[in-house]
């Protein structure tokens, strides 16, 4: 049976909510724009804890000038709808100065995996998030935290910093949840026109392509190649990376930069039959609407040299 779940704006009502609330926890937190992959995240919750706890806040200090934080989506009673579907017990929705309640003068500095691919598009997002999700994660004090394997490169920050700042939580990754034609869920999908959406189901079947070729054995610059000539085919996208990673460390395993595993990295990936597993990871823009992508893929030549992430550019 499903409920409405209590909605909470300022820090005094959530610390007051949290209260009433005995027994585990699980935080899932988005920015709202709720569609079925966030739900999916609050089923897994469900199972994971006594009580689950999401937030909707668009944040602003992961975005930079110039990028979409005004126009991204605010749909809040649509999203309190979604949400009592799945059965969620509290929902946290601050204004700003309700997580900012001074101007954010400390950042938190995720180390070199923050760098890269994302990170090197956007330099001063993961930051933002790394400061917003261990403001929210100390507020809350979940005994397990959910994030969405979408954002793939957002999961590996995450563990890297709630790891070296010893924040006591568990990360629990869920898996990508694609829509029938096999894009992967996102809120910023109704910004493309019904030509670009059918465009972008290239990032897939360029995923799909390039773990095939990594099942037969391909070494990562060939699963890159691979991956790339079917973006390359569909036409009018705008490539700005393909990346091969190590699923467990995110080290860069094929292409122009390498990302030393530092501590408080997870090991590296080793599946049952011996060979390493991998993440390969696609970020594009189709129209002007930017999206990313990832797909789990087996490296059975599993010592490709250090150094991976194909930029557009770099093979121009």
């Amino acid at each position: 049976m499903t409920h409405r779940p209590v909605l909470t704006h300022t820090r005094a009502e959530l610390a007051d909510a949290l209260s009433r609330l005995p027994g585990t926890k699980a935080l899932v937190m988005t920015m709202g724009a709720l569609h079925s992959g966030h739900l999916q995240l609050v089923r897994e919750a469900r199972e994971l804890a006594d009580h689950v706890i999401v937030t909707i806040f668009v944040n602003p200090t992961q975005f930079a000038p110039g990028e979409d934080y005004d126009a991204y989506p605010r749909t809040l009673d649509a999203d309190m709808d979604a949400l009592e579907t799945v059965g969620a017990d509290l929902v946290w929705a601050p204004a700003p100065q309700d997580v900012y309640p001074t101007p954010a003068t400390v950042s938190i500095d995720p180390g070199p995996i923050a760098r890269v691919l994302e990170g090197k598009t956007r330099p001063t997002h993961f930051a933002g998030v790394a400061l917003v999700c261990t403001k929210v994660v100390n507020l809350v004090r979940p005994d397990v935290a959910l994030y969405g394997q979408k954002d793939a490169q957002q999961l590996a920050v995450l563990r890297t910093v709630f790891s070296q700042l010893d924040i006591p939580v568990r990360v629990h990754p869920v898996p990508i949840v694609r829509a029938e034609d096999g894009v992967a869920l996102s809120s910023r999908n109704q910004y493309l026109s019904d030509e670009e959406r059918i465009r972008a189901r290239a990032l897939n079947r360029a995923l799909r392509r390039g773990a095939e070729v990594a099942e037969a054995g391909a070494q990562g610059a060939d699963i890159v190649s691979e991956c790339r000539s079917v973006i390359e085919a569909e036409g009018g996208i705008d490539l700005d990376y393909i990346a091969l990673v190590d699923a467990g460390t995110f080290e860069i395993l094929a292409g122009t930069e390498s990302v030393p595993v530092g501590e408080g990295a997870a090991a590296p990936t080793i599946l049952s039959d011996g060979s390493r597993e991998g993440r390969l990871l696609i970020a594009a823009k189709v129209g002007t609407t930017r999206l990313i992508d990832n797909m789990e893929v087996p490296l059975r030549g599993a010592s490709t040299p250090a150094g991976l992430a194909e930029r557009a550019g770099d093979l121009a």
